[in-house]
């Protein structure tokens, strides 16, 4: 097979679209391996450069990062790794730094595909050469780019001539992404695994842009995406990710976990659909998510516009003015008979079209209603997602989660934590209406609609004069009797902003899932759902301001017209 070496002058060029498919962050490990005496070969994975311990020394000798076997082997040294996904190779580093007179000679890289039931010998006939022998400098990088193979690989051995150290082994290439057959299936199209990539960071000096896209919600800082403080007003920051397929794009989440007081201010998104690997000189950029607020150590969630009837290759988020981003997922259904193109000469292997399995058969058409309306997800009721309707009641286990400007302190001699003054209290009825605020009590029948089934908001309300408090209670009881039975789960909040018309804007209707430690307050003149219990009767503390017992028109009520097509919310599964 063909290669190349090549210096780290050209890593970007050629490597920087590229996943690490060895990386223990994703997953990679070492299986089996013919001798460690010295240094294990699990180092060989580490995501962190490999660190000098000169002068070091301990029970069998000096210290070293990577993996070092003992002397005079009369053949060669080898290491079974498997990937942490499975993937198109198209180049190595093996890196010998603080090796020097004890680094390995030579090495090759054989490569070989075998299912999960099956774990690969280092003498099995079906490993494939990928690297021929080549020789090794001491303390140094060895980039080498190969070519010519369109065959995916779960596993690799690496083999040394004819023993010694190497400090870190990384391996580049494309995932073999494989995405269910249900082509209905919201899954994450920028996920790692599903084939997503990072293919352009404006700026990643404390942590790379392409953590954003790996998996689970990491450990700390170190393994998300963190720019350097910006000085220059009306800065941002960008990274730009190829999805792993193009798809009908639903909502988004960013997650800030860790990033506590450096998280960005704000963020947007945008996609475009391209066939360039980055679309850099791309105009026709579409705007997903207007910016929004962030907050620290959390996760969010957006639902997108402008994705109806639409397909997208690539997503744009920009953070601003700077700062910590630790997860993006952007949730999507695969589009229907289309595939990505590998039309750049970034790619240095050509891949096949095809190369995901599992046809999508979904078109963004063929809804779950029979008015053919999009139907909008339900998504984790957050602060900074419901800001343009109104307020979060809660309580954060972490209180630098909390948002900026919350004041929290202890309370009751130390038994309790305070969040002080999340929302007030408004009302602008006209003078000498005589309104009082005051405490009522919803108790509110759980819908008929099965959990994970579809259902149509049919009726919106506001309140003109007043913001309106629902804190749910806890508590739900059998219909029928006042026996007390298990608290309630969760309930929909459903909210729009007001339209040109003095109507409710049905484009920017959202819908979230909201526990029973959460409580929302709908700003004035919002116009909502009334309140949606899931599972079980709920009862709401209801805190607003009324004009005598409430029986003045301070509650406007609009039935919407299914002629128009109706809403529709796809609702959670616990």
């Amino acid at each position: 097979m063909a290669h190349q070496k090549t210096s780290l002058d050209h890593f970007q060029q050629l490597f920087g679209t590229l996943i690490e498919l060895s990386s223990v962050a994703l997953g990679g490990e070492v299986t089996t391996v013919s001798d460690e005496f010295f240094a294990e070969a699990s180092n060989l994975l580490k995501v962190e450069p490999a660190p000098s311990l000169k002068g070091q020394f301990g029970p069998k000798g000096a210290l070293y990062s990577g993996w070092e076997s003992r002397r005079h082997n009369p053949n060669h040294d080898w290491c079974i790794i498997k990937l942490g996904a499975p993937g198109y190779i198209s180049g190595f580093d093996i890196d010998t730094s603080h090796f020097n007179g004890n680094e390995a000679p030579e090495a090759s890289v054989q490569a070989i595909y075998a299912p999960e039931t099956h774990a690969p010998s280092f003498d099995d006939f079906s490993w494939t050469e990928l690297l021929p022998k080549v020789g090794l400098d001491p303390n140094s990088p060895h980039l080498y780019q190969i070519s010519g193979s369109n065959e995916a690989y779960t596993h690799v051995k690496l083999n040394i001539f004819p023993d010694g150290g190497v400090a870190r082994f990384r391996v580049y290439g494309i995932v073999k992404a494989i995405f269910p057959k249900d082509g209905s299936v919201s899954i994450d199209l920028a996920h790692v695994l599903s084939g997503g990539r990072v293919v352009f960071t404006s700026d990643q000096h404390f942590g790379i842009g392409s953590n954003i896209l790996l998996p689970g919600r990491g450990e700390d800082m170190g393994d998300g995406w963190e720019t350097k403080r910006s000085r220059v007003p009306g800065h941002k920051d960008w990274v730009v990710v190829r999805l792993g397929a193009p798809g009908n794009l639903e909502h988004a989440e960013i997650d800030t976990a860790h990033f506590m007081g450096n998280f960005p201010e704000s963020c947007e998104i945008h996609g475009v659909h391209s066939n360039d690997v980055n679309p850099a000189t791309e105009s026709n950029w579409v705007l997903l998510l207007p910016q929004v607020k962030l907050g620290p150590h959390r996760r969010h969630f957006f639902q997108l516009e402008n994705v109806h009837d639409k397909i997208y290759t690539h997503v744009r988020l920009t953070i601003y003015p700077d700062g910590g981003v630790k997860r993006l997922r952007i949730l999507g259904r695969r589009a229907q008979g289309t595939r990505l193109k590998n039309v750049s000469t970034a790619e240095p292997n050509s891949i096949p079209d095809d190369i995901q399995e599992g046809e999508s058969t979904f078109s963004i058409n063929s809804s779950d209603n029979q008015s053919g309306s999009a139907v909008l997800p339900a998504l984790p009721l957050t602060p900074e997602a419901f800001l343009p309707f109104g307020q979060v009641i809660q309580a954060w286990a972490d209180h630098n989660a909390a948002p900026p400007g919350v004041k929290v302190t202890p309370a009751n001699q130390g038994s309790a934590i305070k969040f002080h003054k999340l929302s007030l209290i408004q009302s602008s009825y006209p003078e000498g209406s005589f309104a009082t605020s005051g405490i009522s009590v919803f108790r509110c029948k759980p819908l008929d609609s099965p959990l994970g089934d579809t259902w149509a908001v049919r009726v919106l309300e506001r309140h003109p004069y007043t913001n309106q408090a629902f804190i749910p209670m806890g508590v739900g009881v059998k219909l029928g009797d006042d026996v007390l039975e298990t608290p309630g789960k969760a309930y929909l909040v459903v909210v729009a902003l007001n339209g040109t018309d003095d109507g409710p804007d049905l484009k920017t209707l959202r819908v979230f899932v909201a526990h029973s430690g959460q409580g929302v307050v709908y700003g004035t003149g919002i116009w909502h759902h009334p309140m949606v219990s899931l599972e079980t009767v709920m009862d709401f503390a209801c805190v607003e301001t009324q004009v005598g017992n409430g029986d003045a028109k301070d509650c406007e009520i609009l039935q919407l017209d299914s002629k128009d097509g109706l809403p529709f919310v796809k609702l959670p599964i616990f």
